[in-house]
């Protein structure tokens, strides 16, 4: 993920809208509890995945790959009023902390948490959506983009995680999540209903808006 020096990556931190309380004592459990702590969004993705949500201000969010809860507090930030955030991981164990914290950000009440396969689980799940954030197991990105396309209101964004995998989208792999993601960055850039952005954020993020 170190496309961006760690000098420029504290200054751009430093000159953000600091990690607020909760969130900051979640990150800190993650790192401390948690196997594979760098799955967390943390500080700088966390901030702007508030203010796109913000912007966007969605009245239903799916989430899938909820995690400890750290992204999905960020989105839920943005929600309407009376909006729900729907977030699906396999992991059932996290559970305790997703729903400690979601009590201490006072967003509870807005997070739905669904326990399953997400390819199983999305299909079930009742849109439109105004905002989706993918980031599970990258081998199903496209499958993702497939379920969740048709779901999303028109306007509405995808933000999916990952989409540099450590540069290695870059590499000639045989790799099965770097070929997925690969193919996954390709399919949203051949769409006809999607305009977007990839951007060299963190690990990258693709920033996908439906047109139609």
């Amino acid at each position: 993920m170190d496309f961006v020096s760690k000098k420029i990556q504290d200054y751009c931190e430093n000159l953000s809208t600091p990690e607020d309380e909760v969130l900051n004592e979640l990150n800190r459990e993650t790192y401390l509890n948690v196997l594979t702590p760098r799955m967390l969004s943390g500080h700088l993705q966390g901030n702007i995945l508030s203010l796109l949500s913000k912007m966007i201000r969605p009245k239903h969010i799916l989430e899938i790959g909820t995690y400890t809860g750290y992204s999905a507090i960020c989105m839920a930030r943005g929600l309407q009023a009376g909006g729900k955030l729907t977030t699906i991981d396999v992991n059932e164990e996290l559970q305790d902390i997703c729903n400690k914290y979601f009590a201490k950000a006072g967003v509870e009440e807005q997070i739905v948490q669904v326990i399953g396969e997400a390819s199983e689980e999305i299909p079930k799940i009742e849109g439109p959506f105004d905002l989706v954030f993918m980031d599970a197991d990258k081998v199903n990105y496209p499958l993702y983009f497939d379920q969740v396309i048709d779901k999303i209101s028109i306007g509405g964004f995808i933000l999916a995680d990952n989409v540099l995998w450590s540069g290695k989208v870059l590499e000639n792999t045989d790799d099965k999540q770097t070929q997925a993601l690969i193919e996954f960055n390709l399919k949203v850039l051949k769409s006809d209903r999607v305009e977007n952005v990839v951007l060299p954020v963190r690990d990258g993020i693709n920033v996908i808006r439906k047109v139609k």
